[in-house]
């Protein structure tokens, strides 16, 4: 069933929307996947925050023209979904951990920062450790030198304690 001109400016519309929040796009080629294998990935598309839409190309082209993710448009040939997040890494890990578990589900590339990604760029963005993850990891590189320091005095005031005893 095909929009009329009113629907599609209205998709365009929405699209552009979440265009303007987002950091990253991911696009997959899904031909072959079941149903169940679709809501499976919407549902942990919604999970992490990542809009996620089977999208006709002419749309998504007219939806991201004017923007970073333009870069991208060459891409956006044959069926696709696409995933816009406003997390820099989250589109391309949902996509490309579904990829991962289902063969049918084929990463075709994205756009990250103004330049487009091949499916081995969305898959290496994939890689990175979320944000929460990386604040994690800074905060425990921060605490391990205090840490230290408190073992050193804890067993010099010991040692101390010990001599004097």
């Amino acid at each position: 069933m095909s929009l009329n001109r009113n629907e599609k400016a209205a998709v365009v519309k929405d699209v552009s929307a979440q265009v303007a929040r987002a950091q990253t796009l991911a696009l997959a080629e899904y031909r072959g996947l079941t149903v169940e294998h679709l809501n499976a990935l919407r549902k942990q598309a919604r999970e992490r925050g990542v809009y996620l839409h089977v999208l006709k190309n002419t749309l998504a082209r007219r939806a991201v023209t004017g923007t970073s993710f333009e870069v991208a448009s060459g891409a956006m040939v044959g069926p696709l979904i696409y995933g816009f997040s406003e997390d820099a890494v989250a589109a391309a890990k949902v996509i490309a951990d579904f990829a991962k578990g289902n063969d049918k589900l084929i990463v075709k590339g994205g756009a990250y920062a103004g330049k487009a990604l091949d499916a081995n760029g969305v898959k290496a963005l994939a890689a990175i450790p979320s944000r929460e993850v990386l604040i994690a990891q800074v905060a425990g590189l921060l605490k391990s030198p205090i840490q230290r320091l408190a073992g050193v005095l804890a067993a010099l005031a010991e040692k101390k304690g010990a001599a004097t005893a």
